[in-house]
């Protein structure tokens, strides 16, 4: 049976696979709206039918406050998360929103402290402020275009990483007594309806090629469905919540990676200490 630790390792893995299936869809015609709505979409269709099979159509009652988890973490984590994070890229600058997104352990570790009671130790400090510098170099390859700064658009980027923050301690409460096959059905659910009332397809003409649906499914399969499955059971054997997002910054080096061998993207010095340094930051928390 796989540690905690090594299943939120996986999902940080599968979703740093997320641009290379955004640059497909991109490619293939699909708007940023549609992508986060085929994502949902598709995501919460392949959840039913797994939950279905695996423990059929009665594992599908919840109780009202596990729903209701569920609900916040489709709304906040997946449906609130895209527009704050979609406003932030537009408004801010690709760069920037990807630095105010990658303050989340921050804030993950004021919201378990004061949740779940964790104690917040000095290895762990050292660790999130290491891990937060090594994502922005990363991210930014120690490049900023102040030019592109707008009050909303900060605003928005820093909405964005607090509810991306809220993921790993929303999942916790849920996941604690539900199956997280059944949980991420419902939030997927949740989201979608959430997404498509954001989107309103039925005011527009919407483009759904067959490519675009094949790269839409795909990107729900493997860095949403899975990977988040996995991130959810994660949460459900490790005992300290704050550690979660800084495990999942992987996300961020195979972000990198794939742009560098894929996409021919430049990742100078200041990216390769930027990801030495979020190595280093997840090794120290394994050892804590």
């Amino acid at each position: 049976m796989a540690h905690g630790h090594t299943l939120i390792f996986i999902a940080g893995f599968l979703w740093g696979c997320i641009g290379m299936f955004v640059k497909e869809l991109e490619n293939a015609g699909a708007t940023p709206a549609l992508t986060a709505f085929l994502r949902v979409f598709f995501a919460f269709i392949i959840m039913l039918i797994a939950s279905c099979t695996k423990s059929g159509w009665r594992s599908l009652i919840v109780g009202g406050k596990n729903l209701l988890s569920c609900a916040l973490l489709g709304l906040i984590c997946h449906g609130i998360y895209n527009i704050f994070y979609s406003i932030a890229v537009t408004m801010a600058g690709v760069s920037i929103s990807a630095v105010l997104l990658n303050i989340a352990p921050v804030f993950t570790l004021f919201f378990s402290a004061v949740l779940f009671w964790e104690k917040i130790t000095v290895i762990k400090l050292i660790a999130i402020v290491i891990n937060i510098f090594g994502c922005v170099l990363t991210a930014t390859n120690g490049v900023f275009d102040i030019r592109t700064l707008s009050i909303i658009g900060l605003l928005c980027g820093a909405g964005a990483g607090i509810c991306y923050s809220l993921t790993s301690v929303i999942g916790k409460l849920a996941a604690d007594k539900t199956d997280p096959f059944i949980m991420s059905m419902y939030s997927y659910f949740f989201a979608t309806v959430f997404m498509a009332l954001w989107i309103r397809p039925w005011q527009q003409g919407i483009y759904c090629s067959g490519s675009i649906l094949i790269w839409g499914f795909l990107y729900a399969l493997i860095p949403t469905s899975i990977a988040y499955v996995l991130y959810y059971r994660g949460l459900q054997r490790i005992t300290e919540n704050s550690k979660a997002p800084i495990l999942a910054s992987v996300e961020t080096v195979v972000a990198a990676t794939i742009g560098v061998a894929v996409y021919k993207e430049y990742l100078g010095v200041s990216g390769i200490i930027g990801i030495v340094l979020v190595l280093i930051s997840i090794i120290l928390l394994k050892k804590n």
